[in-house]
């Protein structure tokens, strides 16, 4: 019997009101009411309408007293008046009043019970309850019974269009965050990330305030006790490198390091699907099964067997499913206060090393710079590599400025001793269509080098361009590809090229250097360089 309650005191007078239903009650309403199927596999196969992925320009968060000194205003974080989130909220309630059945999950965000914060949705999909319910962490039958009343509430109306009419609403898209209320209110979207991302941008904002370091990262842990950090933009390889059968997994995208150490956000994980196979990633591809959602994938109507190949609704398939899923996942997921912290680049360039040891300042200004690469052919008009820079790898989803995020983690970098890597997983030998894509081999060396402590003991030179020290050995790596100008037939345009890059770093980093501290400025590339 699902555990039912009143959610009178929200102006929400439906009757049918279930509360953290269970992943089979869920499945039975999601194909009754939602339009789902069960796959082969046993999860959950979904839509999510018309939006497959977020829509960070309709985000908007609401510009109130209690918070307005603190916010990063501008691209990422859009002013909303209070009275527009009110009448957002408003609709919100409004369409949710007129649904037969409503769903809520209750659950916390983050693993440390210091710092966690106890967290409400309100939505009309089982789909959407279901997915939030393997995202967040699952309360014990005890904790459910005290779990009294939420910090933040989610309103997810998203199959209701926004209202272009109200002051700062400009498409019928709106995700409206308010942190004087602990509101966030979704409308004119169906995609389930916008709940998992909105809990993230709270967690960016509060944990910053108590003194921790809210990172969109993964963690592993090896079996002394060891965590690794793993930073990086979609394609370096954050998935693949951490998802290591000789450690085990803490997280695989949100986390806080705080005075006890490194916790994970969530309570579960949310994959990418496309060309997902067994023998690529098993871990994943065995999590699929009952409780999992899968959003937007092609599966055969007789066999109901998934194709993952398949992204004619999209290319951004998804995979949500509970941590415990993953057979060397860390539960509870805390760890120790990491050891190694690595940022993963693929450099397009191909002038990037493979591995190179930052200082603290070069490690914040890596951070902040957030840097990959797209590559010809990825996006209509991209012909040679193009830069992507995204702010402490995560730009979308922070709230304070970039350097507040920095400076929490060089900070805790110096406190506790951890050393931090650029690795490099992008091209050698020339850029990209002349030069080749790393080894995964060889960063997996790399990798276990760092792990094994091999790489903090070994040779290294001064980059001249970049600045970093780069390691001249480091296991079955060739010292060739350690120093990428050794492996460009022509070194002059190596020359040319990691000059670009570098301007291209140099010119990103402007809009930071007025509260960027000088010796955050001077760790940058070129910096009292002659090229």
């Amino acid at each position: 019997m699902p555990n039912r309650m009143s959610l009178e005191s929200y102006g929400i007078h439906v009757p049918n009101v279930h509360r953290n239903m269970p992943p089979a009650s869920l499945y039975e309403h999601a194909i009754r009411y939602d339009g789902a199927e069960i796959t082969a596999s046993g999860a959950l196969a979904v839509r999510s309408g018309e939006k497959c992925g977020r829509s960070p320009k309709d985000k908007r968060v609401v510009d109130e007293t209690s918070s307005r000194d603190d916010v990063w205003w501008g691209d990422v974080n859009v002013r909303l008046t209070p009275t527009s989130f009110q009448k957002n909220r408003s609709q919100a309630i409004d369409y949710l009043n007129r649904c037969e059945r409503i769903y809520i999950v209750d659950a916390f965000a983050g693993w440390d019970a210091k710092d966690r914060i106890k967290v409400r949705v309100i939505c009309s999909r089982p789909y959407h309850a279901l997915f939030m319910t393997n995202m967040l962490i699952r309360p014990t039958a005890q904790e459910m019974n005290t779990f009294g009343e939420p910090d933040y509430v989610i309103y997810n109306a998203g199959q209701a269009a926004a209202d272009t009419s109200v002051e700062g609403v400009d498409s019928t898209t709106s995700v409206a965050l308010n942190f004087a209320l602990g509101e966030f209110v979704i409308l004119g979207t169906e995609y389930a990330g916008e709940m998992k991302k909105g809990v993230f941008t709270i967690m960016n904002y509060l944990l910053p305030k108590k003194g921790v370091l809210s990172m969109h990262c993964s963690a592993n842990e090896g079996d002394k006790g060891d965590v690794s950090l793993f930073f990086g933009l979609s394609g370096t390889g954050k998935t693949t490198l951490s998802a290591d059968p000789h450690r085990d997994l803490i997280g695989d995208d949100e986390h806080g390091w705080g005075n006890d150490g490194v916790f994970n956000i969530e309570g579960g994980c949310y994959a990418k699907c496309i060309d997902l196979s067994s023998k690529s990633e098993p871990e994943i591809y065995s999590a699929i099964r009952f409780g999992a959602v899968l959003e937007n994938t092609v599966q055969d109507k007789a066999s109901r067997v998934v194709d993952y190949h398949d992204s004619s609704i999209t290319e951004n398939t998804r995979a949500s499913y509970p941590i415990e899923f993953i057979p060397h996942a860390k539960i509870p997921c805390r760890g120790r206060h990491p050891r190694n912290i690595v940022f993963l680049t693929c450099d397009a360039f191909g002038v990037l090393p493979p591995v190179s040891l930052l200082t603290p300042e070069q490690a914040m200004y890596h951070f902040i710079s957030g840097y990959t690469a797209k590559v010809a052919g990825t996006e209509v008009g991209v012909t040679e590599p193009k830069a992507t820079f995204s702010a402490c790898f995560g730009a979308p989803f922070l709230v304070w400025h970039p350097t507040k995020y920095a400076e929490l983690l060089a900070e805790k970098m110096r406190k506790h001793g951890v050393p931090a890597y650029l690795v490099n997983t992008g091209w050698s030998g020339g850029a990209y269509g002349k030069g080749a894509r790393m080894s995964l081999g060889y960063t997996r060396s790399i990798i276990d080098s760092i792990h094994d402590g091999s790489l903090a003991n070994a040779p290294t030179q001064a980059d001249p361009v970049f600045g970093f020290q780069v390691p001249t050995e480091c296991g079955c790596v060739p010292s060739e590809i350690l120093t990428p100008r050794l492996s460009w037939k022509d070194p002059a345009s190596y020359d040319a090229t990691a000059t670009k890059l570098a301007n291209l770093f140099a010119e990103n980093f402007r809009k930071y250097e007025d509260v960027a501290s000088p010796e955050i400025v001077a760790a940058g590339p070129l910096a009292g360089v002659t090229v």
